[in-house]
């Protein structure tokens, strides 16, 4: 019904960069917070970054002022500049929304299937 489809993952060096978009599709009739969670083998879901429909930002402590994220409400999209980018940033990174759809008066979670960062030391 409702779609999140991620792209821009891939193989970086260490101290390189990426871009992630994240572009969501569907009938939808608003989008309230966006954000971007990552998960490595082994280890727990955690956020990244995550913005309001008003452009406000949230980092987690690892990854800020190394990664950057932000939106364009008009084409229901986020976006996570990754810059500096460590082994440790390996993950399967998933985007996620607060969707209202037509007809509901509910905002529900949506999940991207995810896409996969690999930095190489």
């Amino acid at each position: 019904q409702v779609q999140l489809v991620e792209s821009g993952g891939g193989l970086v060096q260490a101290g390189g960069s990426l871009a992630l978009s994240c572009a969501a599709s569907g009938s939808i009739f608003s989008i309230n917070s966006m954000g971007w969670y990552r998960q490595a083998p082994g280890k727990q879901r955690e956020l990244v970054a995550a913005i309001t429909r008003g452009g406000s930002t949230n980092y987690a402590d690892s990854v800020k002022g190394r990664f950057t994220i932000s939106r364009d409400n008009a084409k229901n999209t986020v976006y996570l500049q990754m810059n500096s980018l460590i082994p440790e940033d390996t993950a399967v990174y998933y985007c996620n929304a607060g969707v209202r759809k037509v007809f509901s008066s509910r905002y529900l979670e949506v999940w991207g299937q995810g896409t996969l960062v690999t930095v190489s030391s």
